[in-house]
């Protein structure tokens, strides 16, 4: 079976529709599956929308990504875990193809991105360069990721003392276990970062982390991308 695992922060605006496309996904691919939603700490509709959609709610509060998806994972019941950002939509061809590489002795994976429109050019030209290197070293976004339960209890989950770059680390881990893979197909995720924050304000954080090195993700005081007060989008959806 597999466990779909969304953490989610005050996302009351996308959360059904994450929900209710995953139920889809998982349906026409003839799996068994639950829907589980670790409700962090929202003070929006977030756990009223996602239990309405059908999903099991969790409520926890820790305001950091690992812990809570790692809250998820604990109470899961499937062999399979595929976490699935609150703002993330995906289809019956990503889960059919992450089946397929089950089956074919993967351990764990990711899938390509795409963002919902519209975006800066700059994304644009960037996105394809950054998939291609994600791509060769096997490594993907949090926003969908994927592991069998064995992998991910052999390394310990997430790393909870990262407030940021938590899938990255835990890519590493998995590739100890086995055969990691990116799928071709892909997701579609929210751009509301690349539209809420300039190219300069992401450049910025991302060379403050940087510098800082491992200290720099473990202190969420250097992450308000991550963690300060959310910008308004205007694509925001409904």
């Amino acid at each position: 079976m597999l466990s779909f695992v969304v953490p989610a922060h005050n996302e009351e605006a996308s959360v059904a529709a994450v929900v209710a496309a995953i139920a889809t996904a998982a349906a026409a691919a003839g799996t068994n599956y639950e829907i589980i939603v670790v409700d962090d700490a929202s003070t929006d509709a977030t756990a009223e929308r996602a239990n309405g959609a059908g999903a099991r709610v969790v409520p926890v509060a820790y305001r950091q990504i690992a812990a809570t998806r790692n809250a998820g994972a604990r109470v899961a019941r499937g062999d399979v875990f595929v976490f699935v950002d609150a703002d993330t939509l995906i289809g019956a061809d990503v889960v059919d193809a992450l089946l397929r590489a089950l089956a074919a002795g993967a351990i764990g994976g990711g899938a390509a991105i795409r963002f919902d429109e519209p975006v800066p050019r700059w994304v644009k030209w960037a996105l394809p360069a950054f998939l291609w290197l994600f791509r060769r070293l096997r490594y993907t976004g949090g926003c969908f990721l994927f592991s069998t339960r064995a992998a991910f209890e052999a390394v310990g989950g997430f790393d909870e003392t990262l407030y940021a770059s938590e899938e990255l680390t835990l890519c590493r881990a998995l590739r100890t276990q086995g055969e990691f893979v990116i799928l071709g197909e892909s997701v579609l995720t929210s751009g509301r970062k690349v539209r809420t924050y300039s190219g300069g304000e992401i450049l910025k954080s991302a060379l403050r982390i940087a510098f800082a090195g491992r200290a720099g993700v473990r202190d969420r005081s250097r992450l308000d991308l991550w963690y300060g007060p959310r910008r308004p989008d205007p694509n925001e959806r409904r």
